[in-house]
């Protein structure tokens, strides 16, 4: 029966030894968080190149037009594809995940991304080979929106799942870095190669130097994946230990009956039996998604040409933001470990809200420092919605449907408030030619988050809505 979001019971799960000893897991797992940091980090550096390059040149190679906001629009519609397949992701990674193992989910989502990304970097443009080169580069960000819909979640999952009692925020927020980490490496690569060849000369070809070398980035990630355990918690749920950890749901029993054949497919029994937490979790995170990726995507591409800042000058206010919220993001989760999830949310949430127009209010000033402060302050309270939302979302659902569960939500809301907040806010701005409008739309979508995590309860202690 679907769940009355609001209602909590309070569950605690008896039994033996759990299935991994928790000296075991203090030892383990900071080598489990690291892997999927450096996963999730080498996935987003692939995504933000995309994004980067986006708002920098690949309008006008692969979407020639006369009209540059067709051409910078058509390439942000592109970036869009990317999150409509994640829902497919979901369903692949997500099926893979919870009847698999998390593991094989995250080395086969790092895999596909791998190869999406340097696909790009290879691809003809549209002087070369016409109409064929934007169809290949939909193509491929079709794959790359695919991997994608696999990655955070299970990233997530495999560091929470390790975490030894009373930590369980702060280990599934080191993933959670690796959006921020792989937008500052994408930077650090970007810039200098702008720098050395020019703007003409990354046009030309230097923008391809970002995407190859995510040859060696996946590598790198895939061989740390490959190394480290399975999640105790999944070794449990498939008969791999004598029960699961106290933080589970009642219905992550060993005991429990085998599933009928209709709930083999996690995200059927997800939508059947958990409704409320799905539209409730997608709604929490949907704000910060669009903090996110108006930031670092979108105005990258908005103050230069309709504002005239200089484009190290986004780069850097972007990127200096972005260090900003990542030097909070691990002690955040650490308090996150001690008072609980709802309210550090609901004070990152609350504040963005206030903040959204402030902060895109500065690109009107055109002021270096301004602009900076500015996105430093907004990117630290999304560090406060998100650092703990990853645990959050997590400790929402089941084991057997965590990885689909938690996936889900986050992608969702990843799809509705950011893969097409580029396209909403050239939009926007096409209508109303003022930055102020940037605030207002994300505000509003900040609102809707933080109605959600007032709705939903706190999953800390074990708290959840049945």
């Amino acid at each position: 029966m679907p769940e009355s979001p609001a209602k909590t019971v309070t569950e605690a799960v008896g039994g033996g030894p759990v299935a991994l000893p928790s000296e075991s897991r203090r030892s383990t797992a900071p080598k489990v968080a690291v892997a999927s940091l450096i996963g999730t980090t080498i996935e987003y550096y692939d995504f933000a190149v995309y994004g980067t390059a986006s708002a920098l040149v690949l309008g006008p190679a692969f979407f020639p037009s006369g009209n540059a906001t067709v051409s910078t629009l058509a390439a942000f519609l592109t970036f869009a594809a990317a999150f409509v397949s994640r829902p497919l992701g979901v369903v692949l990674f997500g099926t893979i995940g919870d009847r698999l193992g998390r593991r094989r989910a995250l080395v086969a989502s790092l895999l596909l991304m791998g190869v999406a990304t340097v696909g790009v970097g290879l691809l003809p443009t549209y002087e070369t080979a016409g109409l064929l080169a934007p169809v290949l580069l939909v193509t491929l960000r079709l794959l790359q929106g695919v991997s994608m819909g696999g990655e955070w979640g299970g990233a997530v999952l495999l560091a929470a799942e390790h975490a030894p009692p009373g930590r369980r925020a702060l280990y599934a927020a080191v993933p959670n870095i690796g959006p921020s980490l792989g937008f500052l490496l994408s930077s650090a690569v970007i810039v200098p190669t702008l720098d050395i060849v020019g703007r003409d000369g990354f046009t030309d070809w230097a923008w391809r130097i970002p995407f190859l070398l995510s040859a060696v980035l996946v590598m790198v990630g895939l061989w740390v994946r490959t190394t480290v355990a399975e999640s105790p918690v999944f070794k449990a749920e498939t008969g791999g230990g004598t029960r699961t950890p106290a933080w589970a749901h009642a219905e992550d029993r060993p005991a429990e009956p085998a599933p009928s054949p209709a709930s083999r497919f996690p995200l059927g029994t997800l939508i059947a039996r958990h409704p409320g937490r799905l539209l409730l979790g997608t709604g929490a995170a949907i704000g910060g998604s669009a903090v996110y990726y108006l930031t670092i995507v979108y105005s990258l591409s908005y103050g230069p040409k309709t504002l005239g800042i200089p484009q190290n000058t986004m780069l850097t206010a972007a990127s200096i933001g972005a260090a900003a919220g990542i030097a909070i993001t691990l002690p955040v989760a650490r308090l996150a470990d001690r008072v609980g999830r709802r309210p550090l949310m609901l004070t990152g949430a609350t504040g963005s809200v206030l903040w959204a127009v402030p902060m895109y209010a500065s690109l009107s000033s055109r002021n270096a420092l301004l602009i900076t402060g500015a996105y430093a302050v907004g990117l630290m309270l999304l560090a406060l919605m998100f650092s703990p939302m990853a645990a959050f979302l997590a400790e929402l659902f089941p084991a057997r449907l965590r990885y689909t569960g938690a996936s889900a939500a986050f992608i969702l809301a990843n799809t509705l408030g950011g893969g097409f907040a580029p396209l909403v806010a050239t939009w926007l701005n096409s209508q109303w030619s003022s930055p102020l409008v940037l605030g207002f739309y994300t505000g509003g979508l900040c609102l809707v988050s933080l109605a959600c995590v007032a709705a939903l309860p706190e999953t800390r202690e074990g708290h959840f809505s049945v």
